[in-house]
């Protein structure tokens, strides 16, 4: 007899309601803790099914409930409208209709990561907070030379060794240049973590084929490489390039009622924020970069500016990761390689409009 355990999960506990034979039935709560949960397995049948929504703490309960039940579901809370919507909300309801969702086969759910791609997106995520802290501490340096008539700095880098001898010359009150050398030292220590983030992202991902075949695409590094495959994962997941650029939060919103025409929007940032900010790290690399995607960027920045040329441009830089990781042989059954150590990128041509397609062989 089937039985789906639905748990609303929080921080330090978790309700739950049993689905049997379609009648709801509450069972308590069990403590957010691993000796609690691994005793809340132990009465469970292995043909249960525990269906919980994606929180911080979800991977952990997944982990922890996996050996002893037939699967662990971990619902998308974006998509649970029945949950997000309702007029009468409470943990145990909750709970109850995450459970009810999933026996009639409603219930949207996410993929869940390997143990190694999960490490990877700590990682990129861990990288991406320590570049917004740098350059949120880099604005306020710069907003103290506005507030004081300071000129631009005529070297290229504030914050290099010129940069800062330049700096400490400048007129400025005592407690703002005590304020600026703290900074600079505060600077200093992310950058030390970022180095040693950027070598943990590199030891993963040096000896990974897939991030080499990234490797070859103009304006991607290391970094950025190992931190898309992380984003992505399983790339079967995707039967389209319209699909993974939709998984990014790069597809613009689309807006369209009755005869009326479509009106197209700004992107829809939905999704993987850390792939989508290193995308756009690498569009404005491969903007500089002569070639079809500098040709792009320049096309459309004509048009409609540079901020949005970027974003087009790593929209295009999705498409063409979703063919090189799809695309493994040509019709007549032989791997692409490369050739007089031509980039895999090179079998991809760029047509009028930017779209990507394979070139004949």
């Amino acid at each position: 007899m089937r039985r789906v355990i639905g748990i609303d999960i929080h921080r330090t506990f978790g309700e739950v309601v049993i689905w049997e034979t379609g009648i709801l039935r509450h069972a308590g709560r069990v403590d957010m803790t691993r000796t609690a949960l691994e005793g809340f397995g132990k009465g469970l049948r292995p043909s249960d099914e525990v269906v919980i929504e994606a929180t911080g703490n979800c991977m952990a309960v997944s982990r922890v409930l996996s050996p002893f039940v037939a699967r662990v579901i971990i619902a998308n809370p974006l998509q649970v409208k029945a949950i997000a919507q309702a007029h009468v909300k409470t943990d145990k309801i909750d709970a109850g209709t995450l459970a009810s969702l999933h026996a009639a086969g409603y219930l949207p759910e996410i993929w869940t990561p390997d143990a190694g791609t999960e490490r990877r997106r700590r990682l990129t995520a861990r990288r991406f907070q320590v570049v917004r802290h740098r350059t949120r501490i880099k604005n306020e340096v710069h907003a103290i030379l506005h507030a004081h008539l300071i000129p631009r700095c005529p070297h290229a880098d504030l914050f290099s060794g010129v940069g800062r001898a330049w700096l400490l010359r400048q007129p400025i009150p005592g407690d703002e240049l005590a304020a600026i050398e703290r900074h600079i030292r505060e600077l200093d220590r992310l950058n030390e973590d970022l180095a040693i983030i950027d070598k943990g992202i590199a030891t993963d991902a040096l000896d990974d084929p897939v991030v080499a075949r990234l490797l070859t695409i103009t304006g991607i590094n290391l970094t950025v490489a190992a931190g898309i495959v992380a984003a992505i994962g399983d790339i079967g997941r995707f039967s389209s390039p319209q699909k993974l650029v939709s998984y990014f939060g790069l597809n613009p919103r689309v807006r369209q009622s009755g005869l009326g025409p479509a009106h197209h929007g700004r992107i829809s940032k939905v999704g993987r924020s850390h792939a989508r900010a290193m995308l756009v790290e690498a569009a404005w690399a491969a903007a500089k970069t002569p070639g079809p995607l500098h040709a792009f960027f320049v096309r459309v920045r004509a048009k409609r500016g540079h901020q949005i040329a970027a974003v087009a441009l790593a929209r295009k830089l999705t498409v063409l990761c979703w063919h090189l990781l799809t695309v493994n042989r040509r019709a007549n059954g032989t791997p692409y390689r490369r050739a007089n150590g031509t980039p895999f990128s090179r079998w991809l041509k760029v047509d009028r409009t930017g779209a990507f397609a394979l070139r004949a062989a």
